[in-house]
């Protein structure tokens, strides 16, 4: 409501109650229509006096305050002062969204410490697992004093692994620390995708025979699909993909590779027949060391930053990546990539309509 209504009313108000207490006791109509004429003026001009100083200012402070608390001083300075004509109303509004705002953030604040102390206790994990069994393995040698020269050996072979994973875990850190930073550029060039699948799959084919499993690589192309992307970051995403669906797949199983062509984007997926994820795991499948069976994940071994990677990597594309699984029947993991102009048209291609 405008101050000057507010005011009117009230003064009006005001006017009726003292002509109404004349005409009670001098029942004249003259003295009535003065003194309500005089009260409504007078009262007029004392309240909006008294309410523009010492309520209605404040409360229009207390607005620019708000306003410009939202605003921020950057787009505060680009639109200059803003005073709105009805701040009553509009501080009320204004309180009510800037609190819906502050309990958004502080609901946020909550989540990042949550996920700060997980991470602070996974990592701490991670570290004190390979460094407890190296420094076991150390002591065992110093009380044994290296008599027995084949137990020294094979405690020095696995106090060498876990310092191998120890450098994998720090290698994995600062790759990622680099790509949220954008320190790690991305090399955009064009290539062909199917040539790099081809390549992987050649680099893991002895691991996969190790796990039993094997690779397939779904669709065969009489020409090659061209992406614009960084050639080696979509390597490393396919080798870490391929690497966890050995490690999470079934002895004897397979682990295939499908391409699809979007409009203007190429579906990449990457599917195992393996142990599969339960549903309520999957938002959090692309956190740091996230693990949802720890147990066997420890045994299997790596940093716990692979997929991590993969998403960041993704994301600095600016693309998608994504995950559905069926536990018992095994996951499918699909991620996009710029396609390159030149490969329209494909024939003999299964294309999907966006």
């Amino acid at each position: 409501m405008n101050l000057r209504v507010l005011v009117l009313i009230t003064a009006t108000g005001v006017a009726i109650t003292l002509s109404a207490v004349n005409f009670y006791f001098q029942h004249k109509w003259y003295d009535v229509m003065v003194t309500f004429t005089i009260t409504i003026a007078v009262s007029y001009f004392v309240f909006y006096y008294l309410i523009e100083k010492y309520i209605y200012s404040r409360i229009k402070l207390i607005y620019k305050l708000i306003h410009n608390l939202k605003l921020g001083r950057d787009l505060r300075d680009a639109l200059g002062e803003h005073v709105t004509a009805n701040p009553i109303d509009d501080v009320e509004q204004e309180v009510k969204e800037w609190a819906k705002q502050k309990k958004s953030e502080i609901d946020d604040l909550r989540k990042q410490e949550k996920f700060r102390r997980d991470f602070l206790s996974n990592i701490s994990h991670e570290f004190k697992t390979p460094l407890f069994a190296i420094q076991g393995y150390i002591e065992a040698l110093q009380d044994d004093d290296m008599e027995d020269r084949e137990m020294a050996r094979q405690f020095l072979e696995k106090a060498s692994k876990n310092v191998d994973r120890l450098s994998y875990l720090i290698k994995d850190l600062d790759e990622i620390s680099k790509l949220e930073s954008g320190e790690i550029p991305i090399n955009y060039s064009k290539f062909k995708i199917n040539d790099l699948i081809k390549e992987v799959f050649e680099s893991l084919e002895i691991k996969g025979k190790q796990y039993k499993i094997k690779l397939i690589f779904k669709q065969k192309y009489d020409e090659g699909i061209i992406v614009y992307a960084d050639r080696e970051k979509i390597r490393q995403v396919l080798v870490n993909l391929i690497d966890n669906s050995f490690k999470y797949g079934k002895e004897e199983g397979s682990t295939s590779l499908s391409l699809f062509v979007l409009d203007d984007q190429v579906l990449v997926e990457v599917t195992d027949d393996g142990i599969g994820i339960e549903e309520k795991f999957l938002p959090r499948l692309f956190e740091r060391f996230y693990r949802t069976d720890t147990s066997r994940s420890r045994q299997i071994g790596g940093s716990g930053l692979g997929l991590a990677i993969v998403k960041h990597i993704i994301e600095a594309h600016q693309q998608t990546i994504n995950v559905r699984s069926t536990e018992g029947l095994g996951s499918t993991f699909g991620f996009t990539l710029q396609r390159a102009k030149q490969t329209l048209p494909f024939p003999n291609i299964p294309v999907l309509k966006s």
